[in-house]
């Protein structure tokens, strides 16, 4: 199957009018007599990874069960994010334990590709726990992280932690060769922040939000991570979460190498308006804001990561290449699958999204098919 005159992402050119060939599940060179459709006045892209979100319609990854991860992954697919690393909440060991025992079962037959899943807390400052469930935090413990690494088969590539509590920063001198490790609800001031990354944390989750503000004599995490070249930073362009100024900002502090769109959506995420659950707790969903019942704390987000690079573009004066970079290419880099996904090149998986001029979905391929 080939797909002719289409403009094509690349990496390093942006976007190329010319022909991608798809045989076998993956990119291929292109041979005469194949199969085509015509790709006139279209963008492709290499499908997103969405490397930090909770849940989508009706179901969270904390539900632990096979039935809720393909529930979630045909609506990701549908929507063009065709790899996929779900996060958990704040919750106790066993169920974790179950949360990471369903994934590491988990066979991958329809939908998004599974590729890891994000550890978001326990180990996170109850200070800023945002709609984490505080009854459950507690420092941070690296043989219960490995306890869990062990149930989930390997797959868990991010987690989270804040670096001020207790046992922080030998957790990170201690895993930061077998885990990608995040600052995020955090207190953490400029210079403690800078230890941790000096010692190998390396992410930062969700920028600005759960931690102290980027401020001119007290710069915090941002600033730290700012400072620290090897550090990639997430930001959720929902329109909520960061003001399209800051997301502005951010980009050109940070460039487009550095940053990682992520959705961080949760359940409600292609369902209607009304209340749903987050970690155990009560949300309450109206447009495209999600509260906690309890405080009105932001509760993650109902855009998914598709609709969150649009707003990029769209809203927010981002050029499409770059916000195709920050969904597609960099968390894939990151989390250490940009050998089979994340871009359209021979040998690589051929998740490719068609997109028209208003970067509506014409057509998602997941290994090669059209879906």
């Amino acid at each position: 199957m080939q797909i002719r005159n289409v403009k094509i992402y690349h990496e390093d050119k942006g976007f190329v009018t010319g022909d991608i060939s798809m045989r076998n599940g993956v990119i291929a060179a292109c041979a005469a007599g194949e199969p085509f459709i015509d790709g006139t006045g279209l963008y492709a892209i290499p499908g997103l990874t969405d490397i930090h979100f909770h849940g989508c319609v009706g179901y969270d990854f904390c539900d632990g069960t096979g039935e809720a991860i393909a529930h979630m992954a045909e609506y990701q697919e549908k929507n063009g994010i065709t790899t996929i690393c779900p996060a958990t909440m704040t919750l106790g060991e066993p169920d974790l334990s179950n949360i990471c025992s369903a994934a590491a079962a988990y066979k991958n037959n329809k939908g998004a590709i599974l590729c890891g899943l994000n550890m978001e807390g326990p180990f996170l400052s109850l200070q800023k726990k945002g709609a984490q469930n505080g009854a459950w935090i507690r420092k941070p413990d690296a043989e219960l992280f490995r306890r869990l690494q062990t149930k989930a088969g390997g797959l868990c590539r991010l987690v989270s932690l804040a670096p001020e509590e207790e046992g922080a920063l030998s957790f990170i001198s201690e895993l930061k060769d077998d885990v990608i490790i995040s600052l995020a609800h955090t207190t953490a001031d400029y210079h403690t922040a800078m230890e941790a990354f000096r010692l190998g944390a390396r992410h930062v989750t969700h920028l600005y939000n759960a931690m102290p503000p980027f401020a001119h004599r007290e710069p915090g995490v941002v600033g730290a991570a700012l400072d620290t070249q090897n550090c990639n930073v997430e930001l959720i362009c929902d329109g909520v979460h960061v003001h399209p100024s800051v997301v502005r900002a951010t980009f050109r502090m940070f460039g487009e190498d550095r940053i990682i769109l992520i959705s961080d959506s949760m359940r409600a995420a292609g369902m209607p308006d009304g209340q749903y659950t987050l970690g155990g707790q009560d949300v309450m969903v109206r447009g495209n804001a999600a509260t906690l019942c309890a405080d009105g704390a932001l509760a993650g987000s109902v855009t998914n990561l598709m609709d969150c690079m649009k707003n990029a573009v769209q809203q927010m004066g981002i050029p499409l290449e770059t916000a195709v970079k920050c969904a597609a290419v960099n968390p894939a880099k990151a989390i250490g699958i940009y050998d089979q996904y994340g871009s359209i090149e021979p040998g690589k998986a051929a998740n490719i999204v068609l997109l028209n001029e208003q970067l509506e979905i014409e057509a998602v391929f997941l290994r090669g098919k059209r879906r």
